[in-house]
């Protein structure tokens, strides 16, 4: 080999967290080659996909939008990464409580209670807590891998709402369209800013974050999955059930995922139809590494990753560029991401001038 990769004796700290901006940084440049092979002018292009979306009331309302659920799934997914717990399934865990809270929307459809959208929420996060469930009693009774249970499941769930679209949640005035009937207004999420789409949910998130951050860095029940995580047998001769955390870790991902399932359908979607999610549940997964798995990072890689959404959408109308440049600065966040992550704790070494030298001195 001419290349080995050696541990390095310590870990940075500080590159630990500026690791996330030059995986930014190289991505940008890496966009601005991109652009310039697809025959487009990068800084025209570059403009065009992180600056004309925002440049507006109505482009900032529309990025908290698409922050919303992803900040929600974020956090849940890294409450259990922190804790080695590896839940892949957030994007069927959203389905299903958009499927709970949904269905309860059009099970009370006529009904103008005030206590119809509280409890559209509670019951989606519930139906994506009871998905989450599978794959943590899997986990604990047979010791099945998490991220292969709860991954397969999502594709269940997937299966699952379209079932319903084409069946029981199917308007009747929709000439058979798979599509369910059009919210009433009290099973909205109220706009926060008038002229923009940006509901309460967005600020459910900002609050989940804060949350989040105050029970990881401030309580015990963080403090545990800080020790489980790092090192499990430690954490076993202190007395923490492993077991435990991993029940409250899936389910906590898995009622965020929910609520954020909901906030899709009773916000800017406003029914449900057989596509909620462009995948906010697998992109939450780069949002959580991207945000080094801290309540507070995650909250500003949610925008980010949201940036890149209605960037894509941008250049495809202005620019005619297909709406795969999404995934493609997606998969290149990412991508950069681990080699940075690789390279800061590991150091390449030159192993062909050792090779000669012991050739020479055998001989």
């Amino acid at each position: 080999m001419l290349l080995k990769l050696e541990p390095r004796g310590e870990t940075s700290r500080v590159m630990v967290y500026l690791t996330p901006l030059l995986a930014i940084f190289l991505t940008l440049i890496m966009g601005a080659i991109l652009f310039a092979l697809l025959g487009h002018d990068p800084l025209e292009a570059m403009h065009a996909f992180f600056i004309v979306p925002v440049s507006s009331a109505y482009g900032l309302g529309e990025l908290g939008v698409k922050a919303t659920p992803l900040v929600l799934c974020a956090i849940g997914l890294a409450i259990g990464f922190r804790a080695n717990v590896w839940n892949i399934g957030a994007e069927g865990q959203l389905t299903l409580g958009a499927i709970f809270g949904g269905g309860l929307a059009l099970w009370f459809y006529d009904s103008d209670s005030v206590l119809l959208l509280p409890a559209m929420a509670l019951a989606g996060a519930l139906g994506g807590l009871a998905w989450a469930a599978i794959p943590a009693f899997l986990k604990l009774r047979f010791n099945a891998n998490e991220i292969l249970t709860s991954l397969m499941l999502t594709y269940v769930a997937t299966l699952l709402l379209s079932l319903l679209v084409h069946g029981p949640y199917r308007d009747p005035d929709g000439f058979n369209f798979p599509e369910s009937r059009l919210f009433e207004d009290s099973a909205l999420l109220p706009v926060m800013i008038e002229g923009t789409r940006l509901h309460l949910g967005a600020a459910v998130a900002v609050f989940v974050v804060l949350a989040a951050w105050l029970i990881l860095s401030r309580s015990f029940i963080g403090f545990q999955i800080k020790v489980i995580g790092l090192t499990p047998a430690a954490a076993g001769y202190a007395g923490f059930r492993q077991s435990n955390l991993v029940w409250l870790t899936l389910l906590t991902g898995g009622a965020l995922a929910g609520l954020a399932g909901l906030f899709e359908v009773a916000g800017p979607i406003g029914q449900i139809t057989p596509v909620i999610s462009p995948g906010y549940g697998f992109t939450a997964i780069i949002v959580a590494f991207v945000g080094r798995l801290h309540p507070v990072g995650i909250l500003g890689a949610g925008l980010l990753i949201a940036l890149s959404y209605l960037g894509g959408e941008t250049v495809q109308i202005q620019m005619g560029l297909p709406q795969a440049v999404t995934g493609v600065f997606q998969g290149l966040l990412l991508f950069f991401l681990l080699a940075c992550d690789v390279l800061i704790r590991y150091r390449i070494r030159w192993t062909l001038g050792a090779a000669k030298e012991g050739r020479r001195t055998a001989a």
